[in-house]
């Protein structure tokens, strides 16, 4: 099986599904609630482990009910939860959620102990850092915990994905550390200050952020697909179509699903191709986790 670790956050997500998005000082009545366990670096982990990776993730939760929840679920998914730390400090991290009859939807995150990962606590986890073919890091966590976890993995010979996101209003200085980086597209544009709404602009934005130190850059366009760019070319791989019902969740499943195709040794193009997929099916069932698509899924919408 491939050996893929995640580095990242861990969340209870509150999801109320609305006709449209509420504007600033309105209320819209009428949602459906799903309360569902979420969180970037969670939501990786539960989409490579249904993809056929064996899976770890180094996290941070609260010592509450919620943090044994998600325990509970990440190990009821297959998912090693030895590495997750369990801090006193701090209360695990929620998230609210609001989409609308289109899929869109707005976030708010309260990071709670996700904001208590420590470069410390990623050095005495390294032996799972060694044990690992591919290191995804994504920034709900404080960054010098992700820096160290890229570092480590460089050390250990391990492909590392840096999914920059939330991205910090100060950029990035370890992009050199990462051999793939996969923004969207406003996070693309914000690296840059380059305009990124189609193929050409992520094309565009790619070589830029190449330009600061990243090994390959791959644009993930929604609906449009990804484009990478690296020392072997460009690469533009378009989604299935798919109904979409709720956005939350594309980016992590896409990440999540290259980690494994990249572990399996896909070539550039299959990786993109297979994590389109399992984006695209994310966005056609309610929640972050529960929308994580299995490996049938995807092969069967590849065929």
């Amino acid at each position: 099986m491939p050996r893929v670790l995640v580095v990242g956050s861990a969340n209870v997500d509150f999801t109320v599904t609305l006709p449209r998005l509420p504007r600033p000082g309105e209320t819209v009545s009428e949602g459906t609630l799903l309360v569902a366990r979420g969180g970037k670096g969670a939501n990786q982990a539960v989409a490579a482990r249904r993809l056929g990776a064996e899976v770890r993730l180094i996290a941070c939760v609260g010592d509450d009910t919620s943090g044994g929840e998600v325990r509970a679920a990440l190990a009821g998914e297959g998912i090693g939860v030895e590495s997750i730390v369990t801090t006193a400090t701090a209360a695990t991290g929620t998230a609210l959620i609001v989409v609308d009859s289109e899929g869109r939807n707005q976030i708010a995150v309260a990071p709670g102990a996700n904001r208590a990962l420590t470069p410390t606590d990623v050095d005495q986890r390294e032996a799972y850092v060694a044990w690992a073919e591919v290191v995804v890091c994504s920034l709900e966590v404080p960054l010098v915990a992700a820096r160290r976890a890229l570092e480590l993995a460089r050390r250990h010979g391990a492909v590392t994905i840096l999914n920059p996101a939330p991205l910090p209003d100060r950029g990035l200085d370890f992009l050199d550390l990462a051999d793939y980086v996969t923004p969207n597209e406003s996070e693309a544009a914000r690296l840059t200050a380059l305009t990124v709404t189609d193929a050409a602009g992520a094309g565009e934005a790619a070589t830029a952020i190449r330009a600061l130190g990243a090994t390959r850059v791959i644009v993930t366009l929604g609906a449009a697909g990804a484009l990478a760019d690296g020392p072997d070319g460009r690469v533009h791989a378009p989604a299935p179509r798919v109904t979409a019902v709720d956005t939350t969740g594309a980016g992590d499943a896409f990440n999540g699903a290259l980690a494994v195709a990249l572990a399996e040794r896909r070539p550039l193009a299959a990786a993109l191709a297979f994590a389109n997929t399992a984006a695209a099916l994310a966005c056609t069932k309610r929640g972050a986790q529960p929308s994580m698509p299995t490996r049938p899924e995807v092969e069967r919408l590849q065929t």
